[in-house]
């Protein structure tokens, strides 16, 4: 009865700052009040910039990002360094699935119990694919492996089925996960990420991953750059490979990383990474182009490396 007054309330919370999140970005504000220095702060609106991981910028410059959605935090000061459109819910697409993992874990069940793809798990919504066809089994930490690693939405799908109570009830803890962590813009109506309807803001997410980061299997899988996988016995196992080209190059440090794309999220990227020797967490939405997050993370390097070599030479 508790939890479920908690939801409404949750739910009754999350309309009025949507209803003025489109007007006017109220981070700056909200930094202020807190007593955290704003480096660099973005009024609402898109800005054009090269849509390919390009080498023109040295960082020297006024850092202009792709993503219409960005908002970047000194892990350990809990300084932001940089806002664009913080307060302003989106969808967040495969960034859902950090959640997902979450949720997973803290109901401490066995990672060597084996779980099966059903068609409950087919993408009916969007129509997407998996290697994972139904009738697969693989123990339950494969198959959170394999949603942080590679995003695959089918066996966040199988974890959502395979819990006490079933979907239904997975969802109603990733809703109220969210609202213990104060997320009070964000929404989730599927584990997969999938549906546009589940929503956040940059700000939110922030404290997804800071709070995500704490957990050693999170960090290690979503961090993996490969993982053979053997599908029921099969004699040639199938590679999958992380979903964030960051990962897979290996220059740099991240410490936790999902990417996610849908249609109305456009490409998204959230990471914990550190940079010029200071603890990061990124958050990167609505980016148009495929390589635009890419090449928005290697400007925000770029930029933190110069400013970090600036000051040192003081």
């Amino acid at each position: 009865m508790k939890r479920n007054l908690i939801m409404l309330f949750a739910a009754f919370s999350f309309v009025i700052p949507s209803l003025n999140a489109a007007a006017a970005d109220k981070s700056t504000q909200q930094a202020a009040s807190s007593g955290k220095r704003v480096t660099h702060t973005i009024q609402p609106g898109k800005t054009t910039v090269a849509r390919s991981a390009s080498s023109d910028y040295d960082g020297s410059g006024v850092l202009q990002l792709g993503s219409s959605k960005a908002l970047i935090i000194n892990q350990e000061t809990g300084e932001t360094l940089y806002a664009k459109n913080t307060n302003t819910p989106t969808p967040i697409a495969s960034v859902t699935k950090l959640m997902t993992a979450m949720v997973v874990l803290d109901a401490g069940l066995p990672m060597d119990e084996i779980i099966t793809v059903s068609k409950e798990d087919i993408d009916t919504l969007k129509g997407t694919t998996s290697r994972l066809r139904v009738g697969t089994s693989l123990p339950r930490g494969e198959m959170l492996r394999l949603a942080l690693m590679s995003s695959e939405n089918r066996a966040a799908s199988a974890l959502s089925r395979h819990y006490p109570g079933g979907q239904k009830a997975f969802l109603q803890d990733m809703n109220y996960k969210a609202y213990e962590l104060g997320m009070l813009n964000t929404r989730f109506v599927d584990p997969t990420g999938l549906n546009s309807g589940n929503v956040s803001t940059a700000e939110d997410l922030v404290k997804l991953v800071r709070v995500a980061y704490e957990y050693e299997q999170i960090r290690l899988e979503s961090t993996a750059t490969s993982q053979e996988v053997a599908i029921n016995g099969s004699r040639n196992p199938m590679q999958f490979i992380n979903s964030n080209a960051l990962v897979r190059k290996g220059d740099w440090v991240i410490g936790l990383s999902k990417t996610g794309y849908i249609s109305e999220a456009g490409r998204c990227l959230v990471m914990q990474a550190e940079i010029g020797g200071q603890p990061l967490i990124i958050v990167l939405l609505d980016s148009d182009g495929k390589m635009t997050r890419i090449g928005d993370a290697n400007r925000i390097r770029k930029w933190i490396e110069n400013s970090y070599m600036t000051a040192r030479m003081g």
